[in-house]
């Protein structure tokens, strides 16, 4: 591991760290303007000497030292200090036996790159649900009234304020994201033995509604520019199953990561070809393309509503289109396909798919403040390019050109030509209690869907394509709205120490 130059330290922890040509004065006013500290004390090859705490700096002045003396005349004081590898269990026991609360994590040259302090040392996670001010009034309006049964006016509310907020004219609330998969599908008319395109680099609920219909899975390839389904792979695919007589039922487009795919040439194409498409928007509320909302551009669209999304109704999602009598039909297979009668009847296959009120409460809160939750992702985003621009061969997703990007997950490549390993970045941001994931592994490479077809983005099958690079060489970083800059700025100097070896 290389010892970094003197003070290259995070700007989270760069005005904690002082020199003894510090006077006592300044000392005090640096605690003040940082809260308290404490101040870490380093020699001039930035290597860390002692912590200073505000009752230091008064007893030296309560006793015989005048406010302008220099930090230098502090007593030596062993720090109680952690390794940048140190463990988040260890850490945890270091706080217990010393009773200190901050311990800095120093790298091997001996200089603080990281200052832990014991009310943030727990585990930093990817995206943790992040509550607003109206949801537990939206609730409580559930409990009051004794709507706590699936549906209800918080359904109604939710289902009316997301087609609005979506620019849809119908929404219907289920339990889950790939509910409305499943349901939008049906609408669409799949039935077993047609074929669906699917991307490939998407998670697995975008394909697995498919198999539920017994239909036929076609993975297209992602472009380079949006990392969402390619528009040449897809003219490709759909010029040769139209030679055979085989164009699919469907295709399934899907925004990843909070930002849309390149909807005109993809809507073109299936448009040309008279095919419908089902657009999987559960990652990218809140987007825009071209200045049109994210999950308005299909025949039907779906939403997630799931605990690690951008907002959440603990579980859930929405299915959503223009066409009013599809979406009462979804609502009618949703609720099991029971018939208007006074007994029980069915005539059709129907599904528990609906969205209970409670949740939709919660999700009538949330809505409320997304825009917010969209700012401060976006936020995060720019603290990782700002913190980490030093650091050669990271490769940001890009904000293609007319995208307006929610930056859902913070996610990036990391080019093994210029030494970055992510899958040793990953391990070590684990082993520190950072959560991080590696990129969607493409479902042409799972084992469930083996054996079904892939079209690559370029002609070139020999070589990797788009999904399978993106896989191998991706990270999405830790991107809670409700993270603080200190702690994205942590995960950066992680980021950073494992990046250098």
């Amino acid at each position: 591991m290389n010892a970094p130059k003197p003070f290259a330290v995070s700007s989270a922890i760069a005005p904690l760290i002082v020199t003894g040509a510090m006077t006592l004065r300044e000392a005090l006013q640096r605690l003040d303007e940082t809260a308290g500290g404490p101040l870490m004390l380093v020699d001039s090859g930035g290597r860390l000497q002692r912590m200073i705490t505000d009752g230091d700096v008064r007893r030296l002045i309560l006793g015989r030292h005048q406010q302008s003396d220099g930090l230098g005349v502090l007593p030596a004081s062993k720090p109680v200090t952690a390794g940048m590898t140190t463990s988040l269990a260890e850490l945890g026991a270091l706080f217990e036996s010393t009773h200190v609360t901050a311990i800095p994590r120093l790298d091997d040259a001996g200089v603080p790159r990281v200052l832990e302090r014991r009310d943030h040392a727990g585990p930093v996670l990817l995206s943790t649900p992040h509550l607003g001010d109206l949801e537990q009034e939206f609730v409580q309006q559930a409990f009051d009234t004794n709507w706590i049964a699936p549906l209800g006016p918080q359904v109604e509310g939710f289902e009316r304020e997301l087609a609005d907020y979506s620019e849809n004219g119908h929404v219907a609330a289920l339990s889950s994201g790939t509910a409305a998969l499943h349901l939008g599908l049906i609408l669409l008319g799949v039935k077993d033995g047609d074929r669906v395109y699917c991307p490939s680099f998407t998670f697995a609920a975008s394909a697995n509604p498919i198999r539920y219909e017994r239909a036929i899975p076609v993975f297209i390839d992602s472009e380079r520019k949006t990392w969402n389904m390619s528009p040449a792979a897809l003219e490709r695919a759909l010029s040769r199953d139209k030679a055979r007589g085989t164009l699919p039922a469907a295709v399934v487009i899907a925004n990843l990561y909070g930002q849309s795919a390149d909807m005109d040439p993809l809507m073109a194409l299936c448009d040309a070809y008279g095919v419908p498409v089902l657009e999987d928007a559960a990652e990218s509320l809140g987007a825009t393309y071209k200045g049109r909302k994210s999950g308005s551009f299909g025949a039907l669209s779906a939403f997630s509503f799931n605990g690690n999304k951008i907002i959440t109704t603990s579980g859930g999602g929405a299915l959503c289109g223009d066409d009013e009598d599809m979406i009462a039909r979804a609502r009618f297979l949703s609720t099991q396909a029971r018939e208007a009668a006074a007994h029980y009847e069915h005539h059709v296959v129907g599904f528990n798919y609906r969205m209970s009120n409670i949740l939709a409460g919660i999700g009538r809160g949330q809505l409320t403040v997304l825009d917010e939750r969209v700012a401060r992702r976006r936020e995060i985003f720019g603290l990782y390019r700002d913190a980490l621009q030093g650091v050669e061969g990271i490769e940001w997703m890009p904000e293609a050109e007319g995208c307006f990007s929610t930056r859902w997950l913070t996610a990036a490549k990391f080019d093994r030509e210029c030494g970055l390993d992510n899958r040793r970045i990953l391990s070590g941001l684990q082993s520190v209690g950072i959560e991080a994931r590696p990129l969607w592994k493409p479902m042409h490479r799972q084992p469930v869907f083996e054996g079904f077809e892939f079209e690559p983005h370029t002609d070139a099958k020999a070589n990797l394509s788009v999904s399978d690079d993106l896989f191998e060489s991706g990270l999405c970083l830790p991107s809670g709205s409700n993270m603080d800059d200190e702690t994205v700025l942590r995960v950066c100097e992680q980021i950073r120490f494992w990046a250098e070896g």
